[in-house]
């Protein structure tokens, strides 16, 4: 019977092992060793070492300022992001008979917003001749060159991610369920305000969500793709081309399959170190309410 019950178990899970080893485990191996070799999209080549290492480091020019792009980028995203999305989940944070349908309504963005879809409507909305530009001339302002000029197009295509603030404001908002509200009754007692009460009971009490949503958003912002993409494609004069718009260009546009390889796993150990520093900076920021750290 024990036999039989292992049996079905594996079954089970037969699908989510194959699938890891044969669509993770091992596109993730071979991506290691291409990154040692100068293969193309249409055939392997031959080992070549630390060359292609050595030449993003040292030949080629796009290297670094798509680095301090995709960090820039990183910089403004992350921090709007989690900033709106706790302010949102403030606000929603009461009891009512509506609220439910606030929180659907503001989650939404999340589930749509990395579409390609979503990025094209991006791009039509922030054109020359797009609706914000109509709006600000009803405004009698004048139009703003979003997605042409090379200082306000990254911040435009940061936008588009700071909108998908959904699952970090659910995040959020269970986190702040769970804060005593005996907290905000002795507050109130000893005469601290609003603003005091935020610094001083809710922040303290979010400090591991905000870690948690911290470190996966500074994640997903390193590895955005879509938005520079479609909206911008890396322009103007490179002003959005983030990392991992260059790994699609080495890897689909100049075929050099091993090149892109090598990139790849350069971004990985970029945001292995990244988030290193995160978790190592957190015993000095978060808080547990076992006292821990």
């Amino acid at each position: 019977m024990r036999m039989r019950n292992v049996l079905w178990g594996l079954l089970f899970v037969s699908p989510w092992v194959i699938g890891f080893f044969w669509f993770q485990l091992y596109p993730l191996l071979l991506s290691f060793y291409y990154s040692f070799t100068d293969s193309t999209i249409v055939k392997p080549g031959k080992f070549i070492g630390l060359d292609n290492y050595v030449k993003m480091l040292t030949v080629d020019k796009d290297f670094f300022p798509s680095i301090k792009v995709t960090m820039i980028y990183a910089l403004i995203a992350v921090p709007a992001k989690l900033a709106f999305a706790l302010l949102i989940a403030l606000i929603l944070n009461i009891k009512g008979k509506s609220v439910n349908l606030y929180r659907t309504i503001y989650y939404l963005p999340s589930i749509l917003g990395g579409s390609v879809a979503i990025s094209i409507l991006w791009r039509f909305l922030f054109m020359k001749e797009g609706v914000v530009n109509q709006a600000l001339s009803f405004l009698h302002i004048p139009p703003i060159n979003w997605l042409g000029s090379p200082h306000v197009a990254l911040g435009t295509i940061s936008m588009l991610v700071v909108w998908q603030f959904g699952s970090s404001m659910v995040l959020f908002l269970a986190g702040l369920k769970q804060i005593p509200a005996e907290l905000y009754e002795a507050g109130m007692v000893d005469g601290a305000g609003r603003i005091r009460m935020l610094g001083m009971i809710t922040i303290p009490l979010l400090t591991p969500i905000i870690f948690f949503n911290l470190v996966m958003q500074t994640i997903n912002a390193l590895q955005e793709f879509t938005a520079a993409f479609v909206v911008t494609n890396g322009g103007p004069v490179k002003s959005t081309y983030l990392f991992g718009l260059k790994i699609y260009d080495e890897a689909f546009q100049n075929m050099k399959m091993g090149y892109a390889s090598s990139l790849s796993w350069f971004l990985f150990a970029m945001i292995l170190i990244l988030t290193l520093f995160i978790f190592r900076s957190a015993r000095s920021w978060v808080h547990y309410e076992d006292g821990g750290k």
